[in-house]
């Protein structure tokens, strides 16, 4: 099998739009189901303690991140949304790999973007053990860093994961096949087509 024409075939509209509908429905159901059938705080062992189903409502951002102005919030949110949307259209003929990370990207960020149109905060309940990372305070060239300690990852959704992955592929593209914007022609205004 010749890798690169593997590598180099292309998704069109409505298996792109499928991606993200396929993606946005088990992520809306998953909180659903959750929602509906557990309390909240709740949490039930799935593999013991290092893999349990937790339901929380996060205001914030992924993974628990806070940003406390909810109206800046979501403009970065809206902001972020449209970014990866103008980014799925530029780069709409780009190879399948690509394709699918910004897909997957643009389903997530509809999924939670959605939870907090709706209610005003997301559904997380995918609770993970992690190792343990204690970093103590300590003083820099006169500042304080106050410390940190992890023991669990914070709780995410679906859509969280799927940024995630999407994430991946994203990087593994740029590092390994290369910047998908580099050779990115932008249409020629009507001043300048006129020049020419």
């Amino acid at each position: 099998m010749n890798t690169g024409a593997f590598m180099e075939k292309r998704f069109n509209y409505l298996t792109m739009t499928g991606i993200i509908v396929f993606v946005l429905f088990l992520d809306q159901l998953t909180k659903y189901i959750i929602k509906t059938s557990m309390s909240l705080g709740e949490s039930i062992p799935v593999l013991g303690n290092f893999f349990r189903i937790t339901y929380v409502e996060n205001p914030g951002m992924a993974f628990g991140v806070r940003i406390d102005n909810p109206i800046l919030f979501t403009i970065l949110s809206l902001g972020a949304a449209g970014l990866v949307f103008y980014y799925l259209f530029r780069l709409r003929n780009q190879g399948w790999l690509l394709q699918t990370a910004l897909s997957l990207i643009a389903a997530g960020a509809i999924g939670n973007l959605l939870d907090r149109f709706i209610r005003g905060k997301v559904v997380d309940f995918l609770d993970f053990e992690f190792i343990d990372i204690s970093i103590p305070s300590f003083n820099l060239i006169g500042f304080q860093f106050p410390g940190y300690s992890l023991t669990r990852w914070p709780v995410f959704n679906v859509a969280d994961s799927v940024v995630t992955i999407g994430m991946i592929i994203l990087i593994f593209y740029v590092l390994f096949i290369g910047d998908p914007l580099k050779n990115l022609t932008y249409p020629k205004s009507k001043n300048e087509a006129v020049e020419t």
